[in-house]
């Protein structure tokens, strides 16, 4: 991922959390003969930070549809509603983990990997479609937290949650379910945190209690991630 902190550029110039950003840290990471990606890290406060998506030459299709999924997320502006937010942005989250698991399918051979995929893919579409009914009634929510105060509760939560994931972004290897593994590990831990901040700040009750069932079900697959991983550490 090039100059980018994953989903941290959805939140610059107007988007989730804060108005301005400039990036101070960078990690570069190289792949095998196949797959090469860049990663620009998080550091400091989001009124910090710049960071812009677009997929780099040679980048593998994983890290492409993240960067993809990341430029549609810099498209939804904040509206400065929990519930609203969370929905619009958990949309798109989603749809990047719809993509990552059609990669998986496409290019995968792992009977776990693309087993853990189709089913990745059918609950995100399931859920996508009950996210698009709660975000679009969710329109003429009030605001209720300032999404560009990094000192906001709400907002301080999810900046942490893409802090973690940039954190312990995978640096990608040859095998593709090794790269779907460790790349949807992160991806779904950022999910489980978005939605922990729902529950904590969120006023909408059905939407709370889909952010629940996305804890319980992605906290299920990344321990089942991370069992296979340790089992196929020839694949690295």
């Amino acid at each position: 991922m090039k100059k980018s902190a994953f989903f941290l550029a959805a939140l610059c110039s107007g988007s989730l959390l804060v108005a301005s950003c400039s990036s101070d840290k960078a990690a570069d990471s190289t792949a095998t003969t196949t797959e090469t990606t860049t990663t620009e890290g998080a550091s400091g406060d989001m009124a910090g930070m710049d960071h812009s998506a677009g997929a780099a030459a040679g980048e593998s299709p994983l890290m492409a549809s993240m960067n993809e999924m990341m430029q549609k997320m810099e498209a939804s502006k904040p509206k400065g509603n929990t519930d609203h937010d969370f929905a619009h942005h958990m949309l798109e989250h989603h749809k990047g983990a719809v993509a990552m698991a059609d990669i998986e399918l496409r290019d995968g051979k792992d009977a776990t990997m693309r087993q853990m995929a189709e089913k990745i893919k059918a609950d995100q579409l399931k859920e996508i479609t009950e996210l698009e009914a709660v975000a679009t009634r969710l329109d003429s929510a009030p605001t209720n937290y300032q999404p560009n105060d990094p000192a906001d509760p709400f907002t301080s939560k999810m900046k942490a949650s893409m802090d973690g994931m940039m954190q312990n972004m995978p640096k990608p290897v040859a095998n593709p379910d090794m790269n779907f593994n460790m790349l949807m590990t992160v991806h779904h831990q950022s999910a489980v945190d978005m939605a922990k901040a729902e529950l904590a700040h969120g006023k909408d009750t059905k939407l709370k209690e889909m952010a629940q069932m996305m804890i319980t079900a992605q906290e299920k697959e990344i321990a089942d991630f991370k069992s296979w991983h340790d089992k196929n550490t020839d694949k690295m």
